[in-house]
């Protein structure tokens, strides 16, 4: 049952309902990603069938029946409106097409009525009172799950080179950025758009996710970090439009814009950065983290903490380094923008981070591995622990996979060839990879923290007089 430490409040209403709209989200994203291949009729039968699919959670873990549904519903299709709304522009900016604003009262009334409905033919848990979901802790990991999403979008972004594909903002050609028409968003503009848009969910995901900690938990430190949380995602979200355009201005003018190549290294390592901070958030709001009783004094505590660390720091320097051979191996924005630089001096720095990201790749690796090994071999008697250390195992022998086969590929492109879909599938995996690798770290560092006691110091022997 919840501890007096984080009461649920409507947790479980803004778990369904912004649960829902992250995977409307994340679904129409994907098919609209794989263009023709995904027919429109199939796409908008997997979006309704994501609102069945939140009304019947509603239904199956809350205690609210239909009412949760109803709940659910409204909240997810008030989300989803952000989306809807690039059905409603017209073809000049400002403009609203006739009769467009149906939309938003039928998106309303179709969201509801189909979380209802699968709500109503979803039968309760019977263990509901006895065992209720953890609703507050629940809530708190749609943000990173959303982020792992965002995550991904702004490698596809990278990959293709697309970051100026839109040279505006927060405006998207001239369009409020919710309003550009859904028809305009093709190849660069949709990659760059739909990153954007997905930032905003993000961004309303974890205002949410502060407000509700605020008002339901009574750590002080937590409520901080949740607050701290909003604001390195508002402060990645304005990286991430002034590594466009270089300064605060609404003009659609390439000449009154001056990209950053700089910002955009810094937009990538910083949103992991991010992520890893939303997933420290949802750790200590899970029902868990409170209930749990530390473990004895463990001997080894502080080599494992000192370990955890180390390897934190690393994959840091190596997100760093990814960045640099990410956004400098191929230098197309160079020849495609005309920016005022060398394009020989940003090859030349792209090949040494290469150079460098392979060197370090090889350390990360090990000291994963020995982070794993120890965490999944000295405790076994603390299951949490011991399925990080398995999965931090997993994660470095699939990243060293992927980093080989992203070697290959960086190694096959040139400047003048525009990187395909299958490279930029591989080298975005390697990103991912790379962010869940920095989550597995944060988290076994926090459980570590959590759960485990360093021995007591030993008292010192009185000086002889």
């Amino acid at each position: 049952m919840p501890t007096p430490t984080a009461r649920p409040g409507a947790a479980d209403i803004l778990t369904l309902g912004f649960g829902t709209a992250a995977l409307m989200w994340t679904v129409g994203y994907a098919c609209r990603l794989f263009g023709p291949a995904v027919p429109a009729p199939l796409m908008f039968a997997l979006l309704l069938a994501g609102l069945l699919a939140g009304g019947f959670a509603a239904g199956r873990y809350t205690t609210r029946g239909v009412r949760g549904g109803i709940y659910a519903g409204l909240l997810a299709g008030t989300i989803d409106l952000l989306m809807i709304a690039s059905l409603i522009g017209g073809q000049t900016p400002h403009e609203i097409k006739h009769g467009a604003l149906l939309w938003i009262p039928g998106t309303l009334l179709v969201s509801v009525a189909l979380a209802a409905l699968g709500a109503a033919l979803a039968r309760p848990r019977r263990d509901l009172l006895t065992d209720p979901p953890d609703w507050p802790g629940l809530f708190a990991a749609i943000a990173p799950c959303a982020t792992v999403v965002l995550l991904a979008a702004g490698g596809l972004v990278t990959g293709f080179d697309e970051g100026l594909a839109v040279v505006d903002w927060p405006n998207t050609e001239g369009y409020n950025m919710f309003l550009y028409p859904l028809a305009r968003m093709t190849g660069g503009v949709y990659l760059e758009h739909a990153h954007r848009l997905l930032g905003s969910l993000v961004g309303l995901t974890t205002l949410a996710l502060a407000l509700h900690t605020q008002f339901t938990d009574r750590r002080r430190w937590l409520k901080a970090l949740a607050w701290l949380a909003l604001a390195l995602v508002i402060v990645q979200g304005i990286l991430g439009g002034l590594r466009v355009t270089g300064r605060f201005t609404l003009s659609t003018r390439p000449a009154d814009t001056d990209p950053k190549i700089l910002l955009a290294i810094v937009h990538g390592v910083f949103g992991q950065i991010v992520f890893a901070v939303l997933v420290v958030v949802a750790i200590c709001r899970s029902r868990r983290f409170i209930a749990v009783t530390p473990q004895a004094a463990t001997a080894s505590v502080g080599t494992d903490r000192a370990f955890g660390w180390a390897l934190l720091v690393i994959l840091i320097a190596q997100l760093v380094l990814g960045a640099l051979v990410r956004h400098f191996s191929w230098a197309l924005d160079i020849l495609r923008y005309g920016l005022p630089v060398d394009p020989a001096k940003l090859i030349a720095i792209g090949r040494w981070a290469l150079t460098l990201h392979t060197t370090i790749a090889v350390l990360v690796v090990l000291l994963a591995v020995a982070v794993g090994i120890r965490a999944w071999g000295l405790y076994r008697h603390v299951p949490v622990l011991r399925r990080l250390g398995s999965t931090l195992l997993f994660l470095a022998g699939l990243q060293l996979i992927f980093g080989v086969v992203a070697l290959i590929v960086s190694a096959n492109n040139s400047v003048l060839r525009r990187p395909t879909a299958p490279d930029v599938a591989i080298t975005t995996a390697h990103q991912v990879i790379g962010a869940a690798l920095l989550a597995c770290t944060v988290m076994l560092l926090v459980w570590n923290y959590r759960l485990l006691a360093p021995p007591p110091l030993a008292p010192t022997a009185p000086h002889p007089r």
